[in-house]
């Protein structure tokens, strides 16, 4: 799952998001809803790009909205049912604002366009994530009195020129897509029937988007993928050049390419596949300083039958094979991940086998989740969901009460030391002290002196709550 990023409000135990962004200026406005993993929150960027060549501003305001779209994620049930609600009430507004015209896109748009255009009657618009250049047309469509749905999937990378407009941006991070779509099948997930196959884009295009962005006084860039340790350039699935005339590029070397714009520019990833993850990735971490101390690992069980029954093509024995690698080149590295309770089948036995894994592994953090069948998956026409709710819900608290015991210690032993620090707001408890994070992903706060966002600091830390870093800048040689 792909959770970082500005504006993103984490639910404690379902970790689903959800920004609204605009300013308003004259002219047609549209209201910009998302929904899910920062793959959305990048998508709704490339969306606000292509609206605003055809006159549209964007707005915090739905009561001036003239085009209200909401950008979703079919993940869980839980999103959809929050997308729902949204839609309820956007179809009231309509009664009082009958040209409105209002849109879902995203992976919900492709897997219930009939159920929302026909059945709910909830909306006049559905867009897949590879038709948002055909946006304008659509929308005139329904202006034109028809219902417009365009859902077609692409083989192509569809936005490489096209320059984001940054939404909510806090000017300090801005995501970068290197590719689309997933190859993976995970009997659980729906991504690959909503977003399509895997395509990689030049990083001729990434390199100069991550350029632009650190000229126009960006400090971070995140590169985003359903899998970015399947980024291939120039290579087929199976590793064979298609041009002999093109470089081929893997994603460690497309790492290297970003970091070397500058080392004032912090480089971020999400998310890697356990299967995927190569020994080449894990060394370009520790060769640059300014690529984050930090990668992202799902996991989803501890168990290797229920690895197998989410076809997630690796074993607990192969992943805990990746975490000795990436310690034994990267001690310190911050491990994050994520975890499924409840799956089907699970048993006892198997719910265990994750907390010791958990327990063995020592993660800095977790999104954990209860399982949620979802529509057209393997798991729906394969498996029964068989593991009572209430069961889930116990197994997931277990889950969450000793990740939270692990995330205490991770910050704690972080204390003493100086962490080099990207200031991106104020601290939201105290107007004197700013919050930023270090390259582990952590939240770090000290006091604001005259430090403002953008500014690389260094910060001894002092203590610690579970989730947060406390402490001073220090003023080092060279610093």
């Amino acid at each position: 799952m792909l959770n970082e990023g500005n504006k993103v409000i984490d639910e404690k135990r379902q970790g689903e998001a959800v920004m609204r962004e605009g300013v308003s200026v004259i002219g047609k406005k549209l209201l910009l809803e998302s929904y899910g993993c920062a793959m959305n929150f990048s998508d709704s960027e490339i969306v606000a790009s292509i609206l605003d060549d055809s006159g549209y501003s964007t707005t915090r305001d739905a009561e001036e909205a003239d085009v209200i779209l909401l950008n979703t994620c079919a993940i869980r049930d839980n999103a959809e049912q929050r997308v729902r609600r949204r839609l309820g009430f956007f179809k009231s507004l309509k009664k009082k604002k009958p040209h409105l015209v209002v849109g879902v896109l995203g992976c919900m748009a492709e897997r219930l366009r009939e159920n929302l255009l026909e059945e709910e009657k909830l909306v006049d618009l559905v867009v897949g994530p590879d038709a948002y250049r055909e946006l304008p047309g659509l929308i005139d469509q329904v202006h034109g009195g028809q219902k417009a749905v365009n859902v077609l999937l692409s083989r192509e990378e569809t936005y490489a020129d096209v320059a984001p407009v940054r939404l909510d941006s806090n000017g300090v991070s801005g995501f970068i897509s290197i590719m689309r779509g997933c190859d993976n099948m995970c009997s659980f997930c729906v991504v690959p029937f909503t977003r399509g196959r895997e395509r990689s884009r030049d990083p001729k295009s990434i390199v100069a988007e991550a350029q632009e962005l650190l000229e126009q006084g960006y400090k971070e860039v995140i590169l985003l993928g359903q899998n970015v340790d399947s980024y291939k350039w120039n290579l087929t699935a199976k590793g064979e050049i298609k041009d002999k005339e093109l470089p081929t590029v893997t994603f460690a070397q497309l790492m290297e390419m970003v970091a070397q714009i500058s080392p004032e520019l912090r480089v971020r990833f999400s998310t890697s596949h356990p299967k995927d993850l190569t020994d080449d990735v894990i060394h370009m971490v520790k060769k640059y300083e300014n690529i984050a101390n930090h990668i992202h690992l799902p996991v989803q069980s501890g168990n290797s039958e229920i690895l197998k029954k989410m076809n997630r093509g690796y074993t607990r024995e192969w992943y805990l094979e990746r975490i000795e690698a990436i310690r034994n080149v990267i001690p310190d590295c911050a491990i994050t991940t994520d975890i499924i309770s409840g799956f089907c089948g699970e048993t006892e036995e198997q719910h265990r086998d994750t907390m010791s894994l958990m327990n063995e592994v020592g993660f800095n953090m977790a999104y954990m989740y209860t399982y949620s069948e979802r529509p057209r998956t393997l798991a729906e026409r394969k498996f029964e969901d068989d593991v009572p709710e209430e069961v889930k819900g116990r197994r997931l608290q277990e889950i969450i009460d000793q990740q939270l015991l692990f995330t205490g210690k991770k910050t704690k032993a972080m204390v003493g030391k100086v962490h080099r620090v990207i200031a991106e707001k104020l601290s939201k408890k105290s107007k004197e002290h700013m919050s930023g994070r270090n390259g582990e992903n952590c939240i770090v706060v000290f006091p604001k002196e005259n430090f403002k966002p953008g500014d690389y600091v260094d910060v001894m830390v002092t203590d610690a709550t579970r989730t947060t870093l406390i402490g001073e800048a220090v003023h080092l040689p060279n610093g």
